[in-house]
């Protein structure tokens, strides 16, 4: 029994210095490209006007969290973003939840769904301005479309693909379909779930940039777009290194929620 309890003490310890050494190269390769730039840039190997340098960033980014800009901004694209995010999931489950209780109308529709999923969701942002107007409604409408087919698809899968025995048990033992969605259905589906979650935090914010692109005064993708007509390139860098971190906290914030939930 020691010996079992040594060896996990050496296995687990051999995991965390393996996460450690993953974590030290990662920083390593960040801090690489990060002083390559910087010295590229000082030395004019790359033009600083067109590439910018992370000193001048740091500078900038500091000029706007003084004045309180960036935080505006960043705020404006994260409420857009988590609002898309919370609607596609709550519509995504309730289409899913309605089609596999309607197994006809489910064959009916998924040519449909495959479509609109495969459709460049881009195109639609013009036509979501000319219907809506300019404004957070069209953002928030181009982030759920972005999301919300693929998501469907995904989700009506996962609920189709259950155990059908234990649906068969819960019909013999007097059950209904309601009862097999709630005790067997959704649970079963949880993991599917939380999956897609954090494939839809990714396209919602994608889906929002978009909107914000065409239809905002407001946010990240207010700036990337507008800096890049008014040639203020450390702006744009900036925004876009800001949409990438933001990316990565909000993917890694569900990761974190997922697993929670599994452990």
């Amino acid at each position: 029994m020691n010996e079992l309890s040594k060896n996990q003490i050496s296995f687990l310890q051999e995991q965390q210095k393996r996460k450690r050494h993953i974590m030290i190269s990662k920083l390593c390769i960040l801090f690489l490209f990060l002083g390559i730039w910087e010295v590229s840039a000082n030395l004019g190997i790359i033009d600083s006007f067109f590439f910018s340098s992370p000193s001048r960033i740091i500078v900038l980014l500091i000029e706007m969290m003084v004045d309180g800009s960036i935080f505006h901004h960043i705020g404006i694209t994260v409420l857009e973003t988590l609002i898309s995010f919370f609607l596609v999931v709550l519509i995504s489950i309730l289409a899913a939840m309605f089609l596999w209780s309607c197994p006809r109308i489910s064959t009916i529709l998924e040519p449909y769904l495959v479509v609109l999923n495969s459709l460049p969701k881009s195109a639609l942002a013009p036509l979501l301005i000319v219907w809506l107007g300019t404004g957070m409604t069209t953002i928030i409408v181009a982030g759920i479309s972005v999301a919300i087919f693929g998501s469907i698809i995904n989700l009506y899968t996962a609920f189709i693909q259950v155990d059908n025995d234990k649906a068969k048990l819960i019909y013999t033992l007097g059950g209904k379909r309601f009862d097999v969605l709630k005790k067997l259905i959704l649970p079963g589906s949880i993991p599917t779930i939380l999956s897609t979650m954090k494939v839809n935090i990714g396209l919602s914010l994608v889906g929002v940039i978009i909107g914000e692109f065409l239809a905002a005064r407001a946010g990240l993708g207010y700036l990337i777009i507008y800096s890049s007509q008014v040639f203020q390139l450390n702006t744009l860098i900036l925004s876009i290194l800001l949409l990438c971190a933001l990316a990565m906290l909000l993917y890694q914030l569900l990761c974190f929620i997922e697993k929670k939930y599994t452990h």
